[in-house]
């Protein structure tokens, strides 16, 4: 979800790693009301930084489909074997630290139930999973792990079948249709507006088949990218309308989430259950094609210390829970107020610190051995590439 851009730092894309230092921002934000301390302490964003997810959803599905599809557009040996590897390297370390600190200290952080260990170490966990469990931040990561796994695979088939891009596109709509399908059957068959938060959790939110679909959005820009080059550069000279109609879309998204999405004395509504969340990742997909063009202002601007939250956005993302758990009581007890600007400051700054440690001592030293050993996903890479040490 969570994934930095693989490029060096001289090469890095400003607007992207805006956009993905926007989406761990506004998940510490959500959480911290979840976890902490059960108030709006950043207003509106408190209820709705969940979303900060789906945004990384519609990275990753860009970032990874852009490193599949580019390979084939160029007609390179692309090896499923190689980016399963760079995978694994890149998202197993940080995750398997993480989760064995759950399992070291149940006490501290277990939740009111834990899913079996081996669903944790396969990414299932997300499949049966419901509110208030052992890592359940961890539903995310689930369908990244199976998107790396079954993407790809899709990819070679369609692409070694004939007309695959038309394949490719059906095949991009068909998958979107299917979730919003089964998102509105689900909440039919979970008992409608009288859904239970459980079901819901359990049935639309944390499920792998109906949330698969707001990666698919980062999917559709680089087959444009990759296979239409023309519409594409047509569509990125529109950079600040891109990023006009992104905005205004995705303010749209959080209304109508805020809104209409739970209704008092209602229930929970079909259509903000069925389509919402699609329409939320295609929101977020024009706010990426913004990020892309060089003409818009979300792709010029360079925030301080947006690179930085960008690349340690993984290890921040799977250290906060626990450390904003841990916390917790120890600043309740020396009567720091957990709403006041004090102790979220405290908290926060230690999550991101956390994150920032975990990055240095568990993902880095393992990016270098990728880097080292398997710096392509292609088959035989140019000597270039590869830092083979002087004979």
């Amino acid at each position: 979800m969570h994934h930095p851009m693989e490029a060096h730092n001289n090469n890095r894309l400003y607007g992207l790693d805006t956009l993905r230092a926007i989406a761990i921002v506004i998940v510490l934000i959500y959480h911290y009301k979840v976890v902490v301390s059960w108030e709006n302490s950043f207003g509106f964003m408190s209820q709705l930084g969940w979303a900060g997810v789906d945004l990384f959803f519609v990275l990753s599905g860009y970032l990874i489909g852009n490193q599949i599809l580019s390979a084939f557009a160029k007609g390179q040996d692309f090896s499923l074997k190689l980016f399963y590897i760079r995978r694994f390297l890149r998202t197993l370390p940080n995750y398997y630290f993480v989760l064995a600190l759950y399992f070291i200290f149940p006490v501290a952080l277990s939740g009111t139930a834990t899913a079996p260990f081996w669903s944790f170490l396969t990414f299932t966990q997300n499949l049966d999973m419901r509110a208030g469990e052992t890592f359940t931040h961890s539903w995310s990561l689930c369908i990244e792990e199976q998107f790396y796994l079954i993407f790809p695979v899709i990819a070679l088939l369609i692409a070694y079948a004939k007309r695959s891009v038309r394949l490719g596109w059906i095949a991009i709509i068909g998958a979107m249709l299917l979730a919003i399908f089964l998102r509105g059957y689900n909440w039919q068959a979970q008992g409608e507006a009288a859904i239970t938060m459980q079901s819901f959790m359990e049935h639309i939110y944390y499920s792998s088949f109906t949330r698969f679909d707001e990666l698919l959005p980062g999917i559709a820009i680089a087959l444009l990218k990759n296979f239409h080059p023309t519409i594409y550069a047509a569509i990125l000279r529109r950079g600040n309308l891109l990023l006009a109609i992104g905005l205004a879309s995705v303010g749209t998204m959080f209304y109508v989430f805020q809104n209409f999405a739970y209704i008092e004395g209602y229930g929970r509504t079909f259509m903000v259950t069925t389509f919402g969340y699609s329409l939320l990742a295609i929101s977020f997909g024009i706010l990426v094609l913004a990020a892309l063009s060089p003409n818009s202002m979300l792709h010029r601007i360079r925030i301080p210390g947006a690179a930085s939250l960008a690349l340690w956005s993984y290890a921040i993302y799977l250290i906060h829970k626990p450390i904003f758990q841990v916390l917790k009581a120890p600043l309740t007890e020396y009567e720091i107020d957990i709403n006041g600007w004090l102790g979220v400051a405290i908290i926060m700054a230690v999550s991101i610190f956390c994150g920032w440690l975990l990055y240095l001592l568990v993902e880095t030293p393992f990016m270098r051995l990728r880097n080292q050993f398997f710096p392509t996903n292609t088959k035989a890479a140019p000597l270039s590439l590869v830092n083979t040490p002087a004979t």
